[in-house]
């Protein structure tokens, strides 16, 4: 060995990711040491958000009790306070918008994929997802203006008069007025549209083209080959879609605002007004006096929202990671 090598400082021949910066630590110790300062910080930001939240909120907590987080009861001026009636708004105004807004979107990602010519894919695909970049105040003025007077001109009085014998189904869809739940929930499916999508989009162009093409070989049609091997591929990532979504719509603020009536009691009826837990924190915050149990209250809805998300994020991921036998 050339005694240049021999007599080389032990530094100079370590690899470039050995070398010490500073003389204080190697680039992989600093990037390490980084990574893991990231995750601490978002670990710290979060507990944080669950701390202020408890503190804000334990006033309300401990004059309601446990059954704050149930009671539908929101009175500001005997200042009884219950989180039931908002959370039966965001739930209802969620499941609404992905019963309308998952199939559309599917139907519309298998036309992207597979039935839509190439040229067209690109073009009509970037329309669908610039929706998703459209204000959600673009989206309640729009609700507001214009959905709102169509579904009381041509949808509720024709579905109500439709289901008026129905024993059951006649206090669901009672009559009422355009801005409601059902106004508020289809606002939803169009916000959360795009992203669904644009996901289902890309899980069906993950689908191995030998699979669908020797299905196709057997003689399946477009729908069977959709249903029988495009959906059970890839099943686990469009639920972890479909959550994405409802994690979108359960938060949602300004859009529902504009259009849900902002009225605080608690209707079967989902032509009826209602509230969320977003659009009443919007509504009253800035009427909170610092110190209040009504500001104790709104951040007690906060907190409620919190563990709504918690709750559906764990439930994602519970159907979406595999069960490892033993």
């Amino acid at each position: 060995m050339p005694d240049a090598v021999m007599t080389a400082p032990a530094a100079a021949r370590r690899l470039p990711h050995q070398r010490r910066i500073f003389g204080l630590m190697t680039a992989d110790d600093l990037f390490r040491r980084s990574v893991q300062l990231t995750g601490l910080l978002v670990l710290l930001t979060l507990g944080a958000i669950i701390l202020m939240l408890s503190i804000g909120a334990w006033p309300a907590l401990r004059a309601a009790g446990l059954p704050f987080f149930w009671l539908p009861k929101w009175d500001p001026v005997n200042e009884e306070f219950g989180a039931g009636i908002m959370v039966y708004g965001t739930i209802i105004t969620s499941l609404i918008a992905l019963v309308v807004a998952v199939p559309l979107s599917a139907g519309a990602a298998y036309f992207l994929t597979e039935i839509l010519p190439s040229g067209f894919r690109k073009i009509v695909g970037t329309a669908i997802q610039l929706l998703a970049a459209v204000p959600s105040i673009i989206f309640g003025m729009w609700g507001f203006f214009v959905l709102a007077p169509l579904m009381t001109e041509y949808v509720i009085f024709p579905i109500a008069d439709l289901f008026a014998p129905v024993p059951v189904l006649n206090r669901v869809f009672d009559y009422g007025v355009g801005n409601s739940i059902f106004t508020a929930g289809l606002v939803l499916a169009v916000m959360i549209l795009p992203l669904i999508t644009a996901m289902f989009v890309e899980i069906l162009n993950a689908t191995p083209t030998v699979l669908k093409e020797a299905t196709y070989g057997l003689g399946a049609t477009r729908f069977e080959v959709f249903r029988d091997v495009a959906l059970p591929y890839g099943r686990r990532a469009m639920i972890g879609a479909v959550m994405l979504g409802l994690g979108r719509a359960l938060g949602e603020t300004m859009a529902v605002t504009f259009v849900i009536g902002n009225a605080t009691r608690l209707s079967p009826n989902l032509f009826a007004q209602g509230a969320t837990i977003a659009s009443t924190i919007a509504n009253e915050f800035n009427e909170a006096v610092a110190g209040s149990l009504k500001l104790a209250a709104l951040l007690g809805l906060g907190l409620t929202l919190f563990i709504i998300t918690f709750l559906v994020l764990l439930a994602a991921r519970r159907l979406v990671v595999p069960k490892v036998g033993l």
